[in-house]
């Protein structure tokens, strides 16, 4: 329950109750027998029909069904159970090891491969035979005989060709016609054509038995072609999945342990490391804080922390880089990865789908799932096309058959004659030779050409294959992209927004300077200094502005000083205690440096972009930067902030008197530098957008070679988002690039969020893109590979929509008066066999330039 106000005109504002709707439930279907993208959208409108579907999006590339649902409204198994019926095979995700999951999907796929090629094999066989009837003539009689041509078209359709005929039909009687569809209609009116011929021969028809053994034969090599390139486009992701282990070693880690290389180890003793005495289970079961051994050569089970032992790591799957990692007692190891040289056990910190490795596999998993937009124009026609096509088909032959023959007769003279009388396969002959044929014989074979040239395929893969490749190479490198909708975004960037404090800069900040004060402060610690009656040279030197460095800490300061100096230390720790923000950290880490001890304080409170206050001794202390200051009414001194120019200054308050100054500084990353040039190059305009001080982010901008203008600095969490909302107000195409809980609203509010994988969880969570290994230059590399992925969606879709608006009227014979071009339907097959191999093709031709 949220209670949030509304504001009533003339009337006191009032608080009244809103109710949270429950985020809406994700379910996720294999689903087989989809040939086209008919079919991708027959099932896509019978996900929709079902009640308490809200969305739903079918990729015909990999074969998965996502629903987007109300929670507890939809039975996942009846759904599966009611698209199996309408003849698309289908089986839900909920549950089950995902990895056991994708093995079965892959070996179903293999299965499927296989039988094609057994299928393309018998075709192949039958088309040799077929020509060798051509080629031999009379020197051949069986091979030449009409009757054995019959024969081999019989056989074509009986045994390669009976699955396409039989789902052909299916489909079309469940009204959901797809590409099979079209070629049982083209083979099986071939076949029935030529058979009237044969018996009828006083009919003056040609036989051409030919078509439908071609046809077929092409269409299967198509087919299997295309699912051969479908495969390697998704072995990405597959070898991603591979990546998880199937099993771990459970140990029982409660007995002491002892170490292996220790001279004082008892004779015949076993080291808990290598203790024989284990439960294997599988890695999906694992629960966190179980203890595991992870012996040389193994992967690591689960995302954990090395609890005894050394070795290292192969991190390459996550970091890129081939250099195995040492690992000790206290370093954290991620799932996946491979151990190298020694053995360990580790505790487990996050288990199954919590795990590294499997948040991967799901942002590629979902990223090859979503469509981008550019793709609805492409199956708004795909919903049409086969009605579409079929209707063409129809107008074909009624038009030569009443009106195309008689208004060019001359149509009918050249259709050469074989001694067999019966066709073989004319791809753009001409049609020198004078023989009369039917009228109704072209008209029929012109409209079998136009069913059988027509390729759905093309434009439901399209997209998908693109982004399949364009992911899996993503993955690969460590660039994880949501969906083919960011990558459309990611191709219309024009500026791109970077946050400075760890993403720009390591966000590993120093301590510096110390500035100590205390003058009329009553704050007691109840230490050995009494803070509020110090008046002391060091006090008086504090007041003006007089800063003394880490080094004078630890040098030869006078001890006074030095303890005050500590005292300030231990105050600010003792606050940002409280804190989950990178200068908290850096205090924290310094007073451990120390050896301070941690004061006692509660009742924390952030104000965020401003600062953290925490009681301390019964007092409040403010700890935060001079708005902060102010905002309590504490004054700070110009020369204050002056002799900590180009610093983040983190001051210190308590009862409105000012204690005292830290100043920290931060380093850029080692690539900051190069990768701003490089998205310069690339036309993209950068903005560094921070809530530390102008001072520190000007000169943050001046190493990285940034314009004034370019700098948005003393900007609060919500305020980023209002920034960005300003400049995509102004026409600007955003992109941002952040790693913290800060960053969170401004990557939601930008086109494109791109979040840094050692960044908070809020972050890479609310990113569309997320950079695994870390590296700023990943920034240049994913929106180069949104742009060319981008690039090669709208090349297929240009081909697909081309080869059709092309392929279909050459088909229909409107080059046939003019030229005598006249495509068989064997011809016509070929052509649309391999229009969807090239798509697929081209979307592979993507790995050229991402070559490592």
């Amino acid at each position: 329950m949220q209670f949030v106000p509304k504001a009533i005109p003339e009337i006191q504002p009032e608080i009244i109750p809103v109710k949270e709707s429950p985020p809406p439930e994700l379910v996720t279907f294999d689903v087989s027998g989809m040939k086209c993208a008919g079919c991708a959208k027959a099932v896509e409108r019978q996900l929709m029909q079902h009640s308490g579907v809200i969305s739903a999006c079918v990729n015909l590339a990999v074969e998965v069904a996502t629903v987007e649902c109300q929670p507890g409204a939809v039975d996942a198994e009846a759904l599966a159970k009611k698209l199996t019926d309408n003849g698309f095979p289908s089986q839900s995700r909920l549950g089950g090891n995902q990895q056991e999951a994708e093995a079965a999907t892959v070996e179903r796929r293999r299965q499927e491969i296989r039988q094609q090629i057994n299928q393309l094999s018998i075709a192949l066989i039958l088309i040799i035979l077929s020509g060798l009837g051509h080629v031999l003539g009379t020197k051949a009689p069986i091979l030449s005989n009409i009757w054995f041509h019959w024969g081999l078209a019989t056989l074509a359709l009986l045994l390669p060709g009976r699955p396409i005929i039989v789902d052909g039909c299916r489909s079309l009687w469940r009204n959901a016609p797809n590409m099979n569809t079209l070629v049982a209609l083209g083979a099986v009116t071939a076949y029935t054509a030529s058979n009237a011929a044969l018996l009828f021969p006083r009919m003056g028809w040609e036989c051409f038995f030919d078509e439908p053994v071609m046809l077929l034969g092409f269409i299967l090599l198509g087919k299997t072609l295309e699912q051969q390139a479908r495969r390697r486009a998704a072995s990405a992701l597959q070898a991603l999945i591979a990546l998880q282990p199937a099993t771990a070693r459970l140990v029982d880690f409660k007995l002491p342990i002892l170490n292996w290389d220790s001279e004082e180890l008892p004779p015949n003793s076993t080291s808990q490391l290598h203790n024989p005495q284990y439960i294997e289970i599988p890695a999906d079961r694992v629960r966190v804080g179980e203890w595991l051994q992870v012996l040389p050569g193994e992967k690591i089970p689960v995302d954990g922390e090395v609890c005894e032992g050394k070795t290292t790591v192969d991190e390459s799957m996550l970091t890129g880089e081939s250099m195995p990692v040492f690992k000790q007692p206290g370093d954290t190891v991620a799932a996946g990865t491979i151990n190298k040289s020694g053995a360990i056990v580790m505790r487990a910190t996050r288990t199954g789908q919590e795990t590294t490795v499997a948040q991967m596999v799901a942002l590629v998993q979902a990223a090859q799932t979503r469509k981008a937009p550019i793709q609805n124009l492409a199956d708004t026609v795909a919903g049409y096309f086969v009605y579409g096509v079929m209707a063409i088909s129809v107008l074909t032959f009624l038009f030569w058959y009443f009106a195309g023959t008689h208004i060019w007769p001359s149509v009918l003279l050249g259709q050469g004659a074989m001694d067999m009388n019966h066709g073989a396969i004319n791809l753009g002959n001409q049609l020198p030779m004078i023989h009369y044929q039917s009228s109704l014989l072209l008209s029929l074979k012109l409209a079998i050409a136009v069913l059988v040239i027509a390729c759905p395929c093309a434009l439901g893969l399209a997209t998908p294959t693109a982004i399949l490749v364009g992911s899996g190479i993503g993955a690969e490198r460590g660039l994880l992209i949501r969906g083919g909708d960011v990558l459309e975004r990611v191709h219309q960037l024009d500026t791109v927004v970077f946050d400075k404090t760890g993403t720009l800069t390591t966000g590993n900040l120093t301590l510096t300077d110390y500035l100590p004060i205390f003058v009329n402060s009553d704050l007691d610690l109840n230490s050995d200094i009494n803070v509020g009656n110090t008046q002391n040279a060091c006090s008086t030197i504090a007041t003006i502005s007089t800063i003394s460095t880490i080094d004078d800490v630890s040098g030869n300061k006078q001890d006074a000083c030095s303890t005050i100096d500590s005292k300030l230390l231990q105050i600010v720790a003792a606050v940002e205690r409280g804190a989950c923000h990178p200068i908290a950290a850096a205090i924290l880490l310094e007073s451990q440096k120390q050896a301070l001890s941690l004061l006692p304080a509660e009742d924390f409170y952030t104000e965020p972009g401003f600062g953290v206050s925490a009681l301390v001794d019964s007092r409040r202390v403010f700890a935060g930067n001079a708005e902060w200051m102010s905002q309590q009414g504490v004054v700070v001194a110009t020369q204050l902030s002056e002799s900590l120019h180009g610093k983040t200054a983190v001051y210190v308050a308590s009862g409105g008197v000012l204690l005292g100054v830290i100043g920290l500084k931060d380093t850029l990353r080692p690539d900051a530098k190069a990768t701003v040039d490089r998205l310069r190059e690339m036309g993209l305009r950068v903005i560094m957008l921070t809530g530390d001080t102008t001072s520190a982010a000007l000169v943050v901008a001046q190493q990285l070679g940034l314009a004034t203008a370019d700098v948005l600095a003393e900007v609060r969490p919500d305020g980023k988002a209002r920034a960005i909302a300003s400049l995509q107000a102004q026409g600007c195409k955003v992109a941002v690039v952040g790693d913290g809980i800060n960053d969170a609203p401004a990557l939601a509010q930008a086109d494109v969020g791109i979040g840094l994988h050692c960044g908070t969880d809020v972050a890479v969570e609310t990113a569309q893109i997320v950079l695994m290994r870390n590296a700023l230059m990943d920034v240049v590399e994913s929106i180069d590979l949104g742009r060319a992925t981008f690039n090669k969606i709208r090349q297929n879709l240009f081909w697909a929509f081309a080869y059709n608006t092309l392929g279909i009227p050459v088909a229909a014979g409107i080059l046939l008066p003019a030229t005598g071009i006249l495509l068989s339907p064997a011809a016509a097959g070929a052509f649309m066999a391999f229009s969807s191999v090239s798509v697929v093709t081209n979307s592979l031709l993507l790995r050229r330039k991402f070559r490592a």
